[in-house]
């Protein structure tokens, strides 16, 4: 046997050491790793999943909920993306649990995505440098939520304030996304 120590696996996010923009008008930064899950099932999971999720998944189409570190995002009818920042152990089969009894599927993603947070008086208009959607407040206003695209990479849109979206995006295409938001603020500012 060797003396030597075994080797720990360590979590590098996909997008450390790209640039990101950084501007008087918009900032972007990762957010910090998040435990996800896809929830498919009927509106009457809505309930005891949000019990055990700490966040009610919406049952209004393309809104939010959020508590804490928590959000459940509307992708669907019977879709929903939940989220939890805070990473807590048993999470998963707690959901898994209250939902016994139910028709659903609960599918743990959380390795198959990551997400940045834009944050600025500039970030709409950033975003709609690829994204189709009106970003007006009054058209895409405070937790509204769509899938969509971001030039030729498929998001999910959240905006959390006013001035501060989240972007989830499939970590395959992180580095594209990256590169569309890093371009366009430094087209921006030179226009």
């Amino acid at each position: 046997m060797s003396s030597e120590a075994t080797p720990i696996a360590e979590r590098h996010a996909i997008l450390s050491g790209r640039a990101l923009p950084d501007n008087d008008r918009v900032r972007a930064v990762v957010a910090p790793f998040a435990a996800r899950w896809i929830l498919r099932g009927g509106a009457e999971v809505s309930a005891p999943a949000g019990a055990a999720f700490g966040a009610p998944p919406p049952l209004e189409p393309l809104r939010a909920a959020a508590e804490g570190a928590r959000a459940a995002l509307w992708l669907g009818p019977d879709e929903w993306l939940l989220i939890a920042e805070d990473d807590e152990p048993g999470l998963g089969a707690a959901v898994e649990a209250a939902l016994a009894g139910f028709p659903h599927a609960l599918t743990d993603v959380s390795h198959r995505q990551c997400a940045i947070e834009l944050s600025g008086p500039g970030a709409a208009r950033l975003l709609n440098a690829g994204v189709p959607l009106d970003l007006d407040v009054e058209a895409f206003p405070v937790g509204m939520v769509a899938r969509t695209l971001l030039l030729k990479a498929e998001i999910t849109l959240w905006r959390r304030e006013a001035e501060r979206f989240r972007l989830e995006v499939a970590r395959s295409f992180a580095p594209y996304v990256a590169a569309v938001l890093t371009a366009s603020a430094r087209d921006q500012a030179a226009g």
